[in-house]
């Protein structure tokens, strides 16, 4: 069973749309009474693929534990946050050694003992997974809201917890997901729930004391394609109900004195308008892409809430990302040709920047719960600088190290160099890419590669440090990330650039920074180890079936890789509000071609692939575990070559693989011996 690689039946289905007829004879592994995964035939295998897994790995137990040990070498295991004043209280986290989760305190301001708020390890004991979303400390500072997932399908179930006895006094709902706002006299939450789509659909307020089945819906949005979420001003004066897809967004304000008050509606949805809003100072600011892409900030009388004045303009250069509304300054988030910088300004208008220590680096406002506080909290990195918690004094002007991460075993940042390689893509596009080495690496065309990129929702995969990245350089690899267009490094024309109709430009960059790499001598075709997760999974499944030559490894963490057939699905949970994201290919004949070419399950081909490492996650609501069984059960059935395949999907967990710090460690230790074994 184990020493033969399992062969899916293949079952002839196909469907016909736009005239174009598709062949899907995997598509059995979809368990039609999903998320219930029950199918005894599905079932057994998965279990077949786990313990083909297992047996190929079997004579890697030794280099995956020297992994894991090395790793795990690199973590204090009695870390713990650096506390952050709340009012009458300072709150941090710690670590037990040998602990696999947080426990959260706090101790007053004025003085005193310590006080256990939430045991993580005692919550999670006895399950295969557990994962906190919220604490949420009410604002007399009695009560805890707090939500929990034990499975892995990100459902998370909300309690209230009564801090003098550490008792649970309520249970809200068991489908909460997203932030909690207290009201402001503690006497009732606001919250979000999910549908059995897994689509954050409505806000509810529950009042204490109350049965939670009569709970006021704050709101609920119709749009298949929309989320809702909620937050809070810094002020504290609104809860903010945000609602939206991937590029259109409407934001409503509560008062936290009156939740229960008709929403106040900032300004109405229009198609492709996206904006935020924050309150100080007894106005709205609002960022907002109305006028640039690369967004600008207005502000507003709460009173006419849509009529919105320009603070700062949109610009070419200045990509604007956020904004916080401290009680002085206006702290605004943004990127300066693709470089994080935190700008400051005062409501007189007077603004300075933030200066921090390095030419290439990673930079944002940290946790900052306070409206006037003295300084401003901030997290900061680099791929050589571990990361570092600072307090910026606005009156001094300076920086005031509060942690750096600390490595027990050892790091010496002098042994390694980074640098930022500008590469030139196929349409004459300059990609950026940051590459982080050993200084005695040598760039003669023979080095090996470990090359990583997401590429997708404008997100920025930033260059930051890595404990786990010191095992490939110390063993003669260069780390390499490709800020290729589809994340929003050099703005979000960047993105855009990358999305939708232009996808293919995501992939094209991917392969042409590799190409460059090669031409700068880091490495050569074949000695490039490459990893992504689940838009970047997609990616991983697009290059191996366009370059499969350039590629020693590929480990594709839950890809999204059954594209065409979770776009044509409507009553999948992430599939409408997708649909900005990839195209509609129900509706719209080119997109379901765009898609169909480049979908990496409906494009594997009868040619040699290089070995590749699959994970999925069973209970997985982001990207459903057939996606990565069906993509394997196809490659195994029509690829040329003998060189490995192996899927391992976790049957009790999720998108993030295993939740505890030490078990999701061994699988990275498993996927980093896997590239290793094969680019020996």
């Amino acid at each position: 069973m184990t020493a033969t690689p399992p062969a899916a039946a293949r079952k002839p289905h196909s469907y016909t749309r736009h005239g174009r007829t598709v062949e899907d004879p995997y598509a059995w592994l979809k368990d039609p009474s999903y998320p219930t995964v029950n199918d005894p035939e599905i079932l057994d295998y998965l279990k077949a693929e786990n313990a083909y897994f297992e047996a190929q790995m079997a004579p890697q137990a030794d280099l995956v534990e020297t992994l894991f040990q090395e790793m795990k070498s690199r973590i204090k295991e009695d870390d713990a946050g650096v506390p952050q004043k709340d009012g009458d209280w300072l709150y941090w986290w710690a670590f037990q050694p040998g602990g696999q989760y947080r426990l959260w305190y706090r101790k007053p301001v004025a003085g005193g003992e310590a006080r256990l708020l939430l045991d993580e390890p005692a919550e999670a004991e006895g399950k295969e997974y557990f994962r906190l979303q919220v604490l949420e400390v009410s604002p007399d500072g009695r009560l805890a809201a707090w939500s929990a997932d034990d499975n892995g399908s990100e459902r998370f179930t909300l309690r209230i917890r009564d801090l003098a006895t550490g008792k649970d006094i309520e249970t809200i709902t068991a489908v909460a997901n997203g932030a909690v706002v207290w009201s402001a006299d503690s006497a009732a939450v606001a919250y979000t729930e999910v549908n059995d789509n897994w689509r954050t659909y409505r806000a509810r307020l529950h009042r204490l004391g109350t049965d939670p089945a009569g709970d006021v819906t704050l709101y609920e949005e119709a749009d298949e394609g929309f989320r809702v979420a909620l937050g809070r001003t810094q002020d504290r004066q609104w809860i903010v109900l945000a609602t939206g897809d991937h590029e259109t967004s409407e934001v409503r304000l509560l008062p936290t004195a009156d939740p229960a008050a008709v929403p106040l509606l900032v300004s109405p949805r229009q198609p492709k308008r996206q904006y935020s809003v924050d309150s100080a100072q007894g106005r709205l600011w609002i960022l907002t892409n109305d006028d640039h892409v690369n967004f600008r900030l207005a502000e507003a009388d709460p009173a006419r809430p849509a009529e919105w004045t320009t603070v700062i303009a949109g610009s070419d250069r200045h990509y604007l990302r956020g904004v916080t509304s401290f009680a002085k300054h206006l702290v605004i988030s943004e990127r300066v040709d693709g470089l994080d910088q935190i700008r400051l300004r005062t409501y007189g208008g007077h603004e300075s920047r933030i200066p921090f220590p390095e030419a290439s680096y990673t930079a944002s406002l940290g946790s900052n719960p306070e409206y006037d506080p003295p300084a401003y909290r901030l997290a900061y990195t680099s791929m050589v600088t571990p990361n570092t918690v600072f307090d910026f004094d606005p009156v001094e002007g300076g920086l005031t190290t509060l942690k750096v991460q600390e490595i027990p075993s050892g790091y010496d940042p002098a042994l390694y160099a980074t640098e930022r390689l500008m590469i030139e893509a196929r349409d004459g596009t300059r990609v950026p890419v940051s590459v982080v080495y050993r200084r005695d690496f040598v760039k003669d065309g023979q080095g090996k590669l470990f090359l990583y990129a997401y590429g997708a929702y404008g997100f920025a995969y930033p260059p930051a440090f890595s404990t786990l990245r010191l095992s490939l350089l110390d063993r003669g690899f260069a780390v390499a990330i490709a800020h290729i267009r589809g994340g929003d490094d050099l703005g979000y024309r960047w993105y855009l650039d990358g999305k939708a109709e232009k996808r293919w430009n995501t992939f094209h960059d991917f392969v042409d920074a590799a190409k460059g790499l090669i031409a700068a001598g880091f490495t050569r075709a074949g000695r490039i180890a490459i990893n992504g997760g689940s838009a970047g999974g997609e990616l991983m499944g697009v290059v191996a079936n366009t370059d499969p030559g350039l590629w020693g490894a590929v480990v594709a963490d839950v890809p999204f890789v059954d594209v065409l057939n979770t776009m044509l699905d409507d009553s999948l949970p992430l599939t409408p509000g997708e649909w900005p994201e990839w195209g509609n290919p129900i509706t719209d004949p080119a997109a379901f071609d765009l898609i169909r070419s480049y979908s990496p399950y409906d494009n594997v081909s009868a040619q040699p692939y290089p070995p590749m490492l699959i994970t999925g996650g069973l209970n997985d609501p982001r990207v459903t575990y057939w996606e990565p069984a069906k993509w394997a059960a196809r490659l195994r059935a029509t690829k040329t070559d003998a060189n490995v395949l192996l899927l391992k999907t976790n049957m009790g967990a999720g998108h993030g693989g295993k939740s505890g710090r030490f078990d999701s460690l061994r699988e990275d230790a498993e996927a980093y011996a896997f590239i290793l074994t094969q680019m020996a």
